[in-house]
């Protein structure tokens, strides 16, 4: 159910959709660009929130290049 509060009388449907859909990055109220991406359900069911996406692919991340550095050393 929709909020009293809510006001989307002068919003525009459908406005980003096509720059979402094509994975452009958005600048949302003049804030820094964000990278909008889609997960699949599976996927989303496993995060809470986008602060747990961000740390889940930052240990990927690092792991990543530990794993490489230490292929380098080998």
């Amino acid at each position: 159910m929709m909020r009293e509060e809510y006001d989307f009388s002068k919003g525009v449907r459908g406005a980003h959709a096509a720059r979402y859909a094509a994975g452009v990055e958005l600048v949302v109220d003049g804030a820094a660009p964000v990278a909008m991406v889609t997960l699949d359900p599976d996927v989303a069911n496993a995060f809470p929130n986008a602060q747990s996406v961000n740390e889940a692919l930052r240990l990927l991340i690092n792991a990543a290049k530990n794993a490489q550095e230490l292929a380098k050393a080998g």
